[in-house]
């Protein structure tokens, strides 16, 4: 419990699933931790419980990532409680519904770029400010593997997700060298929300892959901590896609 031993993590949509993940193995190597969820305040409460279990101090705030105003709250909220910052996960966002794009209402296209896209912008915007530059910062953006690949009926999130790793690489180099940016493009993943929100023969067709299976929520967070800890420091610009075989890069 020492990699990242008093670094202070703050992770989007950190209570369950991929986010919450990743906060858990950033906590069991040290790192203090300040999340945000959407709504679920009981499910934060356990996250925060679950956390602080590692002896660590856990924060959480509720916001709304594509809201200007919440985000600037979250922000006054982490300067009181711990001043700086030393590692941002913009892992907040939603898969939104299939349609076709003729058929695709635009609220649900603005919908869903207001998460995935405009939430990584405003975070980054207001949070990157509170990096503490005495140590190499770190920037860690949650993509998708159809940012590469796209899908039939998912042009709204696979938009948001390769503007996600554009983002990514220009922010890179505003940045670089005292804060470093990456983006983790995860293939199809075994989290709760794959689990309720689809039927069983979607998430068996997500398993046609090389390697056949889904990913699982600790081989994401694995490769967030490579990314956040020392070991990574020589990662600038780069999407990083653990997806099992998904698609090639």
């Amino acid at each position: 419990m020492s990699k990242l031993k008093n670094r202070i993590a703050v992770i989007t949509g950190g209570s369950r699933g991929i986010g919450k993940g990743i906060a858990l193995a950033f906590a069991r190597e040290g790192a203090h931790i300040v999340f945000t969820y959407h709504s679920n305040e009981n499910q934060a409460k356990k996250t925060v419980r679950d956390i602080e279990s590692y002896g660590v101090r856990a924060t959480s705030i509720r916001a709304d990532v594509g809201v200007e105003e919440d985000i600037k709250k979250t922000v006054k909220i982490i300067k009181e409680v711990h001043g700086t910052i030393n590692i941002l996960v913009n892992n907040a966002g939603t898969i939104g519904k299939e349609n076709y794009l003729v058929d695709m209402p635009t609220e649900e296209w603005d919908k869903l770029i207001n998460v995935d896209l405009r939430g990584i912008f405003l975070a980054s915007k207001y949070l990157t400010p509170l990096i503490n530059l005495e140590e190499i910062g770190k920037i860690i953006n949650i993509s998708s593997e159809l940012s590469i690949k796209g899908r039939a009926k998912f042009t709204h999130y696979a938009a948001a997700k390769g503007g996600v790793n554009s983002f990514t690489r220009s922010l890179a180099l505003e940045l670089a060298p005292e804060i470093l940016v990456n983006t983790i493009a995860p293939g199809p993943v075994e989290t709760d929300m794959i689990l309720s929100d689809m039927d069983r023969e979607w998430i068996e067709k997500e398993k046609d892959i090389p390697l056949k299976r889904l990913g699982t929520v600790d081989e994401i967070a694995a490769t967030a901590l490579l990314l956040a800890t020392k070991e990574g420091n020589f990662f600038c610009g780069q999407v990083i896609s653990p997806n099992g075989g998904a698609v090639f890069l």
